[in-house]
C-alpha cells in the first residue's frame, strides 16, 4: 500500500487526476470504476481541464460507477447518474454506451446486479477502481457489518450514512434507506485502487483502512491485502498516520 499525503484537497485533485490520465494514456480503452460524493468533484474537474487542453481522450475509456441510490430516479439532482454527467460526463467525450451506472430504478435487484457484475467481467474487468471512504470506513455502500459482500447488491444504508448524505438532500427524511452497490469483492478485483480522503473527520477511518485489524466491520480494511493500492490524501487525513507511512508530494 502507498500513501501520498499532499498539501491540501486541490493538490490532492491534481494528483488524483494525473494518476488517471496516466492510466488512460497508457491504455486509451481503459476501464475506470468511478465515485460519488465531495471527494472526486476535484478529480474530475481536473480531468475536465486536462480534456479541454487536448491533453486525455476519453472516446475509448469505459466506466462503472460503485453505486446508484435505490428507488430515486435519474432527473434526481441527487442521483449518482446526475451527479456523473454534471461533473463529468457532459463535459468530455466519452462515449455513452461506454458509461454503466446500477440502475437504482429497477424492480428486479438480483437481475440488475448479475447484470452489472457480467457487464464489468465482459469489459474486462476494472483497471482502476476510484474509490472514497465513509466516516464509518465504508466504501462504495459497503457498510460495517459482519461479512464481506462479494458481488453488486442491494444494501441498507447506515443511520450515521443517511445523516452524512442528508446535506444534499433538503431533509434527512429524503435520503434514500437503500443503495445499489459493488460488493467489496468487485472492488478488490479491480487490477489498481485508487482511494482519496480528505479532512480531519475520515482521520480515524483512513488509520483503521491502514492499521486496522481486518474485519467487515472496517470493510476498507480488506485493501490492506490489495497488491496495488494508492491512497492519495490530504494532511488533515493524514493526521493519525505515522509521518513513517508516507510520502509527502
Amino acid at each position: 500500500m502507498r500513501i501520498l499525503v499532499c498539501k491540501d484537497y486541490d493538490e490532492m485533485s491534481k494528483k488524483a487526476a494525473q494518476v488517471i490520465l496516466s492510466q488512460i494514456t497508457l491504455k486509451p480503452n481503459s476501464v475506470l470504476g468511478l465515485a460519488t460524493g465531495s471527494t472526486p468533484i476535484g478529480m474530475y474537474k481536473n480531468l475536465v481541464e486536462m480534456y479541454e487542453s487536448g491533453v486525455v481522450d476519453f472516446s475509448d475509456v469505459i466506466t462503472f460507477n460503485l453505486d446508484e441510490y435505490h428507488k430515486l430516479p435519474i432527473t434526481s439532482t441527487q442521483s449518482y447518474h446526475y451527479f456523473m454527467q454534471e461533473n463529468l460526463f457532459n463535459h468530455i467525450n466519452i462515449n455513452p454506451k461506454n458509461v454503466h451506472i446500477p440502475n437504482g430504478m429497477t424492480d428486479n435487484i438480483d437481475e440488475e446486479c448479475e447484470t452489472y457484475e457480467n457487464a464489468i467481467k465482459d469489459a474486462g474487468g476494472i483497471d482502476i477502481q476510484v474509490l472514497g471512504i465513509g466516516r464509518n470506513a465504508h466504501i462504495g455502500f459497503n457498510e460495517p457489518t459482519v461479512s464481506f459482500e462479494k458481488g453488486t447488491h442491494l444494501v441498507d444504508l447506515t443511520p450515521s450514512t443517511i445523516e452524512a448524505n442528508a446535506r444534499f438532500f433538503e431533509s434527512i427524511e429524503n435520503v434514500p434507506k437503500k443503495a445499489i452497490t459493488m460488493g467489496t469483492g468487485s472492488i478488490f478485483k479491480a487490477r489498481k485502487i485508487m482511494m482519496l480522503a480528505y479532512g480531519e473527520g475520515k482521520a480515524d477511518a483512513v488509520y483503521n483502512t491502514v492499521h486496522g485489524k481486518i474485519t467487515p466491520e472496517i470493510p476498507a480494511s480488506i485493501l490492506q491485502f490489495h497488491g496495488d493500492i494508492v491512497l492519495i490524501l490530504d494532511k488533515e487525513a493524514a493526521s493519525k498516520l505515522d509521518p513513517s507511512d508516507y510520502k509527502l508530494v
